[in-house]
């Protein structure tokens, strides 16, 4: 899971230099593992990722909106072909996530 995880985080840009790279990773493990942590994003998905990385969950909020820009920026058509349709706006940080947890599942 792991590989894959790190796998697509790298092929939309996102790097382990990234600050949030971990809790991009920790959040994505979970959110794979439950996906009904993506209904609950602040009640229970930032503050158990928080958790597991001695952090708050203020601070893995913004790192995945920091991470979600990043990518807006540099692999829109990448995020849209994961989505499997295009995205008029940037998503929520929520969507971002579930974008993601799909395309892990999917294998992408």
């Amino acid at each position: 899971m792991d590989k894959k995880i790190q796998n697509l985080l790298y092929s939309i840009g996102l790097t382990s230099n990234y600050v949030g790279y971990r809790q991009m990773t920790i959040a994505l493990e979970i959110a794979v593992q439950e996906p009904k942590s993506l209904c609950m994003v602040t009640k229970w998905l930032y503050p158990e990722t928080a958790k597991r990385c001695g952090t708050n969950w203020k601070a893995v909020e913004r790192n995945i909106r920091t991470a979600l820009r990043c990518t807006w920026k540099t692999s829109q058509h990448t995020l849209e072909q994961m989505a499997g349709h295009s995205l008029e706006i940037i998503p929520k940080p929520a969507q971002f996530l579930a974008i993601l947890a799909h395309g892990i599942s999917g294998g992408y």
